[in-house]
């Protein structure tokens, strides 16, 4: 892995850029739309692609509370889930970031990419994708997270530590 120096430019999030990783999901990002309940209430379908079928998973849905974190902000691992797509929707009106990178069994440590997520946009992770833990911004957030339950004794979780103090997110 890499040992120099880098610090991320936050860019952005949107469904363009985010896509090799996965989907953006917010209103703007749907391209499935129709009025409901008698024209009380719109509906946007299809943001996301759930994908937890793999050695007998199941979509789990859960709560996570992030605590705040203060940038400049060193990152020190990066984290996948081969088996399933994990999917974050904001439950707090708060930005957060959100930092991927390409990669098979380890990390692309030279394609490491840091998005800014505006309140209200949510993310989904395609299967595999390598991601760091949550990185709320400003205050506790949560975050309702769709993601594969499944057997006990089965990993879908990998981590990756990343050289010390050698990635870095400023403002």
């Amino acid at each position: 892995m890499a040992s120099r120096l880098r610090t991320l430019t936050i860019e952005p999030l949107t469904a363009e850029a985010f896509r090799p990783f996965g989907d953006v999901i917010d209103i703007a990002s749907s391209l499935n739309h129709f009025t409901i309940n008698e024209g009380y209430a719109e509906r946007y379908d299809d943001l996301a692609r759930i994908d937890v079928g793999r050695e007998a998973g199941y979509p789990r849905l859960s709560i996570f509370r992030a605590k705040p974190r203060s940038l400049p902000f060193a990152l020190s691992l990066l984290e996948r889930h081969p088996l399933g797509s994990q999917a974050f929707v904001p439950m707090s009106p708060q930005p957060y970031l959100v930092v991927v990178s390409e990669g098979g069994n380890t990390p692309d440590l030279a394609s490491i990419r840091c998005f800014r997520a505006a309140p209200g946009q949510g993310v989904n992770y395609a299967p595999g994708t390598w991601h760091h833990p949550l990185l709320a911004l400003h205050e506790v957030c949560d975050f309702a997270v769709v993601d594969r339950g499944g057997p006990e004794g089965i990993a879908n979780c990998d981590e990756v530590a990343l050289p010390a103090r050698a990635y870095w997110i400023d403002a």
